[in-house]
This record gives C-alpha cells, sequence and structure tokens, in this order.
C-alpha cells in the first residue's frame, strides 16, 4: 500500500490508500494554503527591537525552512537590523538573503568557536532580541552571558529558565509544518503571522555560470531538459533505495530525459550504486558544489527527486518542481518537514502494510519499497509534461 500526501495546509492530509493512483490523482499544482507571499499586519505590540537575532545552527532543511520567520521579522521590524547565527557550512546558502543584514558564524573550520570567542563576538554586537529555533544548552547559556534583553526559546528543555519569553509546543508532534513552528516563536515578542512567505535564494552570477559549467562537463546543453535524483539523506530520514533511484534513472532516460544523480562527497559511494544500477543511463554531477552552486544547479533542473533531505527545500525554493519520499514515523512526516512549494508529489509509505513494521514503530527502509517505480515514473513524467498536457 502506498499513502500518497499532496499539497496541504498545516495539519490537514490528503492521502491515498490501495492500490497505486492515477497520476492525474498524484499532482496537485493549486496553492499550498501554508504558502503565500501576504503575511498578516499585527502591530509588534512588546516593544521596538532595533537589533535582532535569529538561530538556526543544525543542518540545511532546517536553515532553510527558518527563512520565512526572517521575512516575517523584515515586515514587522523594517528598520531593524537583522541577524543570522548559523553554521559556517549553511552560511553560503543564506549569503545576500533579501530582509537580512548580517551572518555570524557559530564555528570556524567545522569545530565550534570557543566558548568566550563566541560570548564576546555576541556581546560586542549587542543584539535586543534573540529567537532560538534550534535551541541547545550551550545556545542558550550563551545568549543569557551576552545580556541579550529578551531571548525567546522553547519553554520544554530543563535549560529553558535562561529564555525569559518561553513558547510552548512540542515540535516532535509534527501538528503543523517546521516554518510554522518557526513563525510561532515570533508571537512571544507580539508578532503574529497567519501564513508562510515565500522564500526565494539569492544565487549570484558566478553561480550561474558555474552551473552552466557544470552542465557542459556532462554533456547537457544549457536549453536541454534534465532531472536531478538525490538518493541520500545524511541520516535525516528512511530511504528510498539506490536500485529503484537507478531504476527511475534508466526508466526516465527511455522516455528521453537526462538524468543526473547528485549527492555530497560522503554520499559518493551511493551515487555510484544509483548509476551502476542505471546501467549508464544517469551522470553523476562530479566535484564538490557550493551550496550556491548547487542551488544554481537544482535551479536549471526540470524536476528535482529525493528523499526527505536539505537539498530537497533547496529545490522547493530554487522553484523547481519536486518528488519527495517520506516514511511512516511522525516526527520525519511531511506535514512538519514537507517542501514548501506548490508543484510538488510527496510519497509516503504506509507502516500498517509493511511487513517488518505491522503497524508499530518503523523498524527500518523495508517500508519504502511500497513505494514503486512505476507510481513514481508516472509523476515525474506528469509534472514534466508542458502545462495543460498530461502523460
Amino acid at each position: 500500500m502506498i499513502l500518497t500526501s499532496r499539497a496541504v495546509g498545516a495539519g490537514e492530509s490528503a492521502s491515498i490508500g490501495g492500490s497505486a493512483p492515477s497520476a492525474s490523482s498524484l499532482i496537485l499544482k493549486a496553492p499550498c494554503s501554508i504558502l503565500t507571499s501576504n503575511t498578516s499586519h499585527i502591530a509588534v505590540s512588546e516593544r521596538s527591537f532595533e537589533n535582532v537575532l535569529v538561530v538556526r545552527t543544525d543542518r540545511i532543511g532546517d536553515v532553510v525552512l527558518t527563512l520565512p520567520m526572517v521575512l516575517v521579522l523584515r515586515e514587522h521590524l523594517p528598520s531593524s537590523q537583522l541577524s543570522m547565527l548559523l553554521r559556517s557550512y549553511t552560511r553560503d546558502l543564506v549569503e545576500g538573503f533579501l530582509g537580512l543584514d548580517r551572518i555570524v558564524s557559530y564555528d570556524e573550520g567545522g569545530e565550534h568557536k570557543g566558548f568566550l570567542d563566541m560570548l564576546a563576538e555576541l556581546r560586542a554586537h549587542r543584539f535586543d532580541l534573540v529567537i532560538v529555533s534550534h535551541p541547545t544548552f550551550r545556545i542558550a547559556v550563551l545568549m543569557a552571558l551576552a545580556r541579550i534583553p529578551v531571548r525567546v526559546g522553547s519553554g520544554y528543555r530543563w535549560y529553558s529558565f535562561l529564555f525569559n519569553k518561553r513558547v510552548f509546543e512540542h515540535r516532535k508532534t509534527a501538528t503543523k509544518h517546521e516554518a510554522e513552528y518557526n513563525i510561532s516563536l515570533l508571537e512571544a515578542v507580539g508578532i503574529h503571522s497567519r501564513d508562510v512567505p515565500r522564500v526565494t535564494l539569492s544565487v549570484p552570477e558566478n553561480s550561474n555560470t558555474a552551473a552552466a559549467g557544470q552542465l557542459e562537463g556532462l554533456g547537457i546543453g544549457l536549453s536541454e531538459p534534465f532531472v536531478i535524483l538525490h538518493p541520500g539523506s545524511g541520516g535525516s530520514a528512511r530511504d528510498w533505495s539506490a536500485e529503484s533511484f537507478g531504476d527511475l534513472a534508466r526508466a526516465l532516460a527511455e522516455d528521453g530525459f537526462k538524468v543526473v544523480v547528485t549527492g555530497s562527497m560522503n554520499e559518493r559511494a551511493l551515487v555510484d550504486r544509483v548509476i551502476a544500477r542505471s546501467n549508464g543511463s544517469a551522470v553523476a554531477a562530479s566535484g564538490k558544489m557550493s551550496l550556491k552552486d548547487l542551488a544554481a544547479f537544482i535551479g536549471r533542473a526540470q524536476l528535482f527527486v529525493s528523499n526527505s533531505t536539505g537539498p530537497l527545500h533547496i529545490a522547493a525554493a530554487a522553484g523547481t518542481p519536486v518528488i519527495a519520499f517520506y516514511p511512516p514515523i511522525r516526527e520525519c512526516s511531511p506535514v512538519r518537514w514537507g517542501p514548501l512549494t506548490e508543484d510538488k508529489v510527496i510519497f509516503t509509505a504506509d507502516a500498517n502494510s509493511c511487513p517488518r513494521c505491522k503497524g508499530g514503530p518503523c523498524q527500518g527502509n523495508d517500508c519504502m519499497s511500497q513505494i514503486t517505480v512505476e507510481v513514481v515514473l508516472r509523476a515525474a513524467c506528469s509534472l514534466l509534461a508542458p502545462k495543460g498536457q498530461s502523460y
């Protein structure tokens, strides 16, 4: 059995059980109810903040899904200085983001900056409000010792007393989208928004040039349509198998599409397995791309197919249609972690139909094999078809 979730509002669900659904039942290109360019216009009730810090020191997707909150802050605090505290490897992706004035790095060379060095840097910036989207004990202590007057964070950590504005929401219940959880933190300082603003990543010309060079090196013309398959997830979710990605690559190639497989340097073996399974129908994007270069490269594709992972959210922000695979685990569900785009097809495995899970907690990747190459191919061809046509 396959449960296929489609673009729905936060807390809602739309699923189809039973045999593989038709392509037409898989595709939804109507606006997603939580994704809009308009936010509410309610004035900040607490005070006027001049120097605001947003903290998100985890991974790519988490950072991308925090950017809507930055846009809400910018709308409600148009003259304030807005900064983000990020890990250095996500800094490149956010650099130049509309509405963001400054990026502060949390680490150097992948290692946390020394505690006292980080504390001195935070104090020097003289922030008057911090929004902590990804709380850790170290972060909470730093923000308190930095003497930031208003510190917003979760109320459900043992160290939450270090925040003086606490929000009591359990994200693990996954009752709404991660972007909505982030925006909800702003209610602690009187900022209310009913909607999630659209995010567009800033891609410089040199990244567009690099993406064009990648395509040329792969033998793909700049005007030639191609599909990206991204089989890794960095351990953030259960994965559709490399064999399934390889079979999909071969099927797409047989239908006349160029196929490129992407992955991190640590996922090279996985990428090679997909290429081998495709019998040479797909090619691997070579070299180490920066996140900006990756965003430019993904933005040129006609379709991005992946497990639940950071580059999926880059694709959504780049405006590329996506197909994504999710396990039957509440904390990993597309309700919370789905891509913020209207052109998407989301497949979620069904634990009740899994011979290993048998309706209980997810035990491994077995359930993901319910998602067949045939049904994914139909969805892909429907997304790839010209507007107004069906596959």
